[in-house]
């Protein structure tokens, strides 16, 4: 099958690997290279970088808005196109182009948290699944019908760096079956159960101690590796990465012990953690590196 891939962060890699094993990838698109590193050089994407190394021609328009951008598009001649987080609206020209339409990854049960940042909602929602699936794309964010899907739990301790990982082989396998069966019957997602995962904002990630401890472990895990939960040790910024619920009771941010501090109901102890500047590392680590004030702000 003559297939057109379109994807950029990592989360897209895995499948964009799983289809070149087994079909003609013809295309790969991907967000042209951005200013990046303490040089500010260009860097290109994942899937930029992947794409070189598996000798797959690349091609990265800021738009795909211009005629001449879609007929080159329309002149792959593509069956199908698949879509990976590209980060890209596909104009209705580039939906119609290849035979079979254009499918989506994406990283939720639909029409659950349709949008930007699934994973993240899904755990800082203390959602108890979730999954991937397969849509064929329409004009609408996220509401074309659904061809296939793949469910996971959401461990009490799993953060979205974990659930990325796990979604990204997940969603590999199954978009590899889609193509292999297709066509297949789409099935429309229900109108009720629709949410929308909004674009992380940073205001969030401050923790504010007088939440209960349940809301707090879930935006741990949620915003961990990125943008990361924080809060002020002293006058240092630190980010917490991994966390868990534990008993314990007192005024909202004390220090009950070692790295177990008190919420606004509950407590929740600090597995992992990330100064500034430095490395991520376990509690014991960063507990080795500083002390802890009695009540952290």
């Amino acid at each position: 099958m003559r297939v057109i891939f379109m994807g950029t962060p990592d989360f897209s890699v895995p499948a964009l690997r799983a289809i070149a094993a087994k079909h003609q990838v013809i295309a790969v698109y991907s967000q042209p290279p951005r200013a990046a590193g303490r040089g500010q050089k260009p860097r290109p994407s994942p899937v930029h970088r992947a794409a070189e190394e598996l000798g797959l021609p690349i091609r990265t328009p800021e738009r795909l808005k211009s005629p001449q951008d879609q007929a080159d598009f329309a002149a792959l001649q593509a069956d199908v196109a698949v879509v990976v987080a590209y980060g890209l609206i596909l104009p209705q020209p580039v939906l119609q182009a290849p035979r079979l339409g254009c499918l989506n990854l994406h990283a939720s049960l639909l029409p659950r948290w349709r949008g930007a940042a699934p994973i993240h909602r899904a755990i800082m929602a203390g959602d108890a699944e979730t999954g991937v699936a397969i849509m064929q794309m329409e004009a609408g964010l996220d509401t074309g019908p659904v061809l296939a899907e793949a469910r996971t739990a959401i461990g009490p301790g799993d953060t979205t760096a974990d659930l990325h990982d796990r979604l990204a082989e997940m969603g590999a396998a199954l978009i590899t079956g889609t193509l292999e069966r297709l066509p297949l019957p789409a099935q429309a997602q229900p109108e009720q159960g629709v949410t929308y995962a909004h674009k992380i904002d940073k205001a969030e990630a401050r923790i504010d101690w007088t939440r209960p401890a349940m809301q707090i472990d879930r935006q741990i895990r949620g915003l961990s590796p990125f943008p990361g939960a924080w809060c002020l040790i002293g006058d240092e910024r630190v980010k917490l990465l991994r966390s868990r619920l534990v008993a314990g009771s007192g005024i909202p941010g004390t220090v009950l012990s070692g790295f177990t501090i008190a919420c606004g109901e509950n407590a929740v102890e600090v597995l992992e953690a990330q100064r500034q500047g430095k490395r991520p590392m376990p509690a014991a680590e960063i507990l080795r590196g500083m002390s802890l004030p009695d009540r952290l702000d």
